[in-house]
């Protein structure tokens, strides 16, 4: 016979813990993903606008992000598509790794609202998102909305990560997060481990131009 006093201090394989009569999932121990930033700017001249929905510049190093273990970068080389054609770049180069400020590493889509979709080939809980506009230069970008989902085409089954649009000038809803300066950090969006496999990113325009562009995107799932 199993005395009870035995049961507290058992620990049960695949992932349980059995806790007095009681069995709980085990907590996955968390850890600091690698997010690889690219060479600053040091350069530009402060935006003339103002909103009161733009948070204040930070230029405090970004603190580390923690995601249970195994996360890792599982968008790149993923195939990538657009609501529009390039104006400028090709959409591989959203996920090709390469960071850099120059407007050779940058891709180019058209004003108003414009969407990319990276398709990660399968489904991953997916924890965080790291999105690069541009960062030669300070500027802002309108009405970021990032969604994930099981569906290609975003008719069903749709998760909200991220929206600015605090107006619902995008017809996507209004959002609660703030808009920001682009800098060389990119911008961390927490998933929260969303499951889908494809993750869309609207913008419609910026402080300099009416343009869309992304440099870089990576997701970070297990």
């Amino acid at each position: 016979m199993i005395k009870k006093s035995m049961l507290w201090s058992a620990v049960l394989l695949a992932g349980f813990v059995c806790l007095g009569w009681a069995i709980v999932p085990a907590v996955a121990e968390e850890v600091a993903i690698e997010i690889e930033l690219p060479e600053p700017f040091f350069g530009g001249t402060p935006i003339d606008y103002w909103s009161p929905n733009l948070e204040p510049e930070d230029f405090k190093d970004r603190p580390p992000f923690m995601a249970p273990g195994g996360t890792r970068l599982v968008s790149k080389d993923k195939n990538v598509e657009s609501s529009e054609v390039p104006l400028h770049g090709q959409l591989k180069q959203i996920t090709d790794g390469d960071k850099d400020y120059a407007r050779s590493s940058t891709v180019e889509l058209p004003g108003d609202l414009q969407w990319v979709q990276i398709d990660l080939e399968e489904e991953y809980e997916i924890y965080a998102i790291v999105v690069w506009h541009f960062h030669e230069g300070k500027r802002v970008y309108f009405d970021i909305v990032v969604q994930v989902s099981n569906d290609a085409e975003f008719g069903d089954d749709v998760t909200l990560v991220y929206n600015n649009d605090h107006d619902n000038s995008s017809g996507l809803g209004a959002g609660e997060d703030k808009e920001y300066q682009e800098s060389y950090q990119g911008r961390l969006m927490d998933a929260k481990g969303v499951s889908g496999r494809y993750v869309r990113l609207y913008s419609s325009g910026n402080t300099a131009d009416d343009f869309n562009h992304y440099v870089e995107v990576e997701v970070y799932g297990k």
